[in-house]
Order: C-alpha cells, then sequence, then structure tokens
C-alpha cells in the first residue's frame, strides 16, 4: 500500500503532542519561568537549552519548538513560543505545601545563570492531597497576603487551587494546587492549563502599557486633526499649507499604527488564548473568596478592552486624515481644473486674433503682390504698339487680383492638408 503523504504531514503530527508535560501525581512541585525573547535571543535559547542538556538526558528530543531533558530527581521542560520560552523544572515533593526555591538547587541555578530574554513570568506550584476536601488550609497566611487570596474549585471539584499572585521576595509567584480525586494525567493538564493561562494573561497585558504611553500622543493629534479639517471646510489658510500639514499627521499615524500594531493584534490573540484557558478549567466558587475567573475577567478584559480603544482610534483617525486628505485634494483639483479652463478661454481668445490678423496680412499679402504683377504686366503691355496702355492695365488688375488670390488660397488649402 502506497501512500503519498503531505510534505507537512510528519510536523502538523508533532506539532499536536508539543506543549504538553510529563504525568506526575501529588505531591509533586515545579517552577516554571517564562522570558520574553527578542530576534537574536531566539537562537540563544536553543543553544542554553542544548548546553544544558548535556548535563541530563534527553527524554523528548528537543527540536526548535519543545524538549524535555531529565537532570538528576528533576524532569526540565522548555518550549518555545512565538515571542517567548517557557522553563519548567519539575520534581517530586513533600506531601505538605512548601515554597522553597532551594527545593530545586543546583538546577535551577544553572538554569537561571545564562538564560537569555527578559523574565515576564515566575511560578512556583506545589500540588499535594488535599487532606481536608471541606476547609480551606489553616496555614495560608504563611505563604499567601491574607487581603489578595484567591481561591476555587477547578475540574468539576477534583482540585482546589489558592493564590494570592503576587511577587514574592524570591522573584516567584505562589500556587497551591490541592489534589482531591485527581487520575492518570489530569495533574499534568490541570497545572499545564493554570499556568498557559498565567503566561497568556500576562503577555496579553504587555499591551496595555503601550497604550496608555502613547494614549496622550494620539489625543494630540486627534485634536490637530479636528483643527485642519475645520480649516478645510472654512478655507481660513493655503490649500498647499494645510496639504503638508495633514501628510505630516497622516505620517505620524501611520507611525504609531505600524508600532503598535503587532503589539495590540497579540493582545486580542493571548486574550483569548486565556479565556479558552479559564473556559476549560470548569471553575466553581468558593463562598468567601475570590475566584480565578473574577481576578482575570476583573483586570484582564479591561487591559484588553483599552488596547482594542487605543487600535479603534488610530485606525478612525487614519481613515479620517485619508478622508480629509481627500476633500482638500479634490478642492485642489478643482481649482487647477478652473485654472486651465481659464487658461484655455484665453488661449482661444488669443488664437483667433492671431488667425484674423494672419486672415489680414493674407489680404494685404494679396493686395501687395498683385500691385508688383501690375507694374510687371504694365512694362510687358507698353511694347505692344497700337494698344491703350493705360485700358490693358486697368483690365489686367481684375485678372491679377484674381489668379493672386486663387493661387494664395491654393497654397494655403494645400499646407492645411
Amino acid at each position: 500500500m502506497i501512500v503519498r503523504n503531505h510534505p507537512l504531514r510528519a510536523a502538523l503530527s508533532e506539532e499536536m503532542h508539543l506543549r504538553r508535560l510529563p504525568s506526575f501525581t501529588a505531591p509533586y512541585r515545579m517552577v516554571q519561568i517564562v522570558t520574553v525573547l527578542g530576534e537574536a535571543e531566539m537562537v540563544d535559547a536553543r543553544s542554553h537549552i542544548d548546553k544544558l542538556s548535556r548535563s541530563g538526558r534527553e527524554l523528548v528530543p528537543i527540536s526548535a519548538k519543545y524538549g524535555v531533558i531529565e537532570i538528576g530527581k528533576f524532569v526540565l521542560v522548555w518550549e518555545r513560543h512565538t515571542e517567548f520560552a517557557t522553563y519548567t523544572l519539575l520534581c517530586p515533593g513533600d506531601a505538605e505545601a512548601s515554597f522553597d526555591p532551594e527545593l530545586f538547587e543546583p538546577v535551577i541555578s544553572t538554569l537561571l545563570a545564562e538564560m537569555p530574554g527578559e523574565t515576564v513570568r515566575a511560578t512556583q506550584v506545589a500540588l499535594v492531597p488535599d487532606p481536608s476536601p471541606n476547609r480551606i488550609p489553616e496555614a495560608l497566611e504563611r505563604w499567601f497576603a491574607p487581603d489578595a487570596i484567591v481561591a476555587c474549585d477547578v475540574a468539576d471539584g477534583l482540585a482546589r487551587i489558592i493564590s494570592d499572585f503576587r511577587l514574592n521576595p524570591d522573584g516567584f509567584g505562589r500556587l497551591l494546587v490541592l489534589d482531591r480525586g485527581l487520575e492518570r494525567d489530569e495533574p499534568a493538564q490541570l497545572v499545564l492549563r493554570l499556568q498557559e493561562l498565567g503566561n497568556y494573561r500576562n503577555m496579553a497585558l504587555l499591551g496595555l502599557p503601550l497604550a496608555q504611553r502613547l494614549t496622550p500622543s494620539v489625543t494630540k493629534l486627534e485634536s490637530r486633526l479636528a483643527g485642519l479639517t475645520h480649516d478645510v471646510s472654512e478655507r481660513t489658510s493655503e490649500d498647499d499649507q494645510l496639504l503638508d500639514e495633514l501628510t505630516f499627521l497622516s505620517a505620524e499615524l501611520a507611525r504609531l499604527a505600524a508600532e503598535t500594531r503587532y503589539r495590540m493584534s497579540a493582545t486580542r490573540a493571548y486574550a483569548q488564548l486565556s479565556k479558552d484557558r479559564l473556559d476549560s478549567l470548569r471553575i466553581v466558587p468558593i463562598r468567601g473568596f475570590q475566584s480565578l475567573a473574577d481576578f482575570t475577567e476583573r483586570r484582564l478584559m479591561p487591559a484588553v478592552r483599552t488596547c482594542d480603544s487605543f487600535s479603534a482610534r488610530i485606525e478612525d483617525l487614519l481613515q479620517r486624515a485619508a478622508w480629509t486628505s481627500e476633500l482638500l485634494r479634490t478642492r485642489i483639483d478643482i481649482a487647477l481644473a478652473k485654472q486651465n479652463r481659464d487658461l484655455l478661454t484665453s488661449m482661444d481668445g488669443r488664437t483667433d486674433l492671431q488667425l484674423r490678423l494672419q486672415q489680414t496680412v493674407e489680404g494685404l499679402s494679396v493686395v501687395a503682390i498683385s500691385y508688383y504683377m501690375v507694374a510687371l504686366v504694365s512694362y510687358v503691355l507698353a511694347a505692344v504698339p497700337g494698344l491703350q496702355h493705360n485700358i490693358a492695365v486697368a483690365v489686367s488688375v481684375p485678372i491679377v487680383l484674381t489668379i493672386v488670390g486663387m493661387a494664395l488660397w491654393f497654397l494655403r488649402r494645400r499646407m492645411h492638408d
């Protein structure tokens, strides 16, 4: 049986198996670091993970986007996304929750030493069995800020998550996951969705500071465009000056659009991914606590709407500037058309005058040529004996005029043809 495979079949099949964590069960510990990478740092990230792989054993061969390495008792999962990379370090833990970074030494120090990019998120996760499924652990204040605790049940009540989503002095956030009956791949899949939700949420929020920083500039351009549009309608200044200012304003708007379009589009995409991950967690609220859905939607959605509003303002200003420029160019074209019409009218008048002068000159030319022709004829007639000279000359005048006039008319017609 011969199968003609599509060139991308193998790559697409591999793509479906990426972005996953190895299976594990409670109690377990995890630390994940997310770094934003530039184009040059993408190559450095691959070199960094290749160097780490020499000190361990590759459980999943390292590719351009994914790899799993076993280093002693630790498992390192590396993933490269479009503009960021994640380093996830896993190891068994105690049955009681703890968030001591020393648990991951010495691998985490080696990992952080030459890590390329800038860290945008770092989280410690503790997965432990839930000793008392019907109540919140009493020692939460040791790990989380009491006024910022977020707690809810997920996976239809099979797990409970607790966190304050704050940065701690060690530079890591903390997430406690209480296992209440998860089986097989469910713990790994749950932790993966929780981490993806946080990672995509932070990446989506990167667009907010950019929108906030550039909003005053957009407001100034918007006010200036309104003034220019009023000037166009009132004809209070020269058209060429207005056109220069509109061109400059349009160029500034185009620069802002080019500078922000990718970040704003990425914000919308990451926000949608966050929403998808949030929906897949199947959250059940706990009375007295803010749920993960409330926490995410309370800050993420307003930030995304701010970015959407910022992008919409720029696109609207670009369209309005184009309309105003088109209106001004139409007015300039009409003025030029009127000038051309007046010029053509003037040219028609001058042409008519020139034609009249030419006709006058041609008439005078007939008279002048005829005069000299009659003079020549008179000399000839004077030599004829017995001829009444004056009468003969008088008779020759109309004949000469007719001949000269017809000759000039024939010559002019021939030149026109």
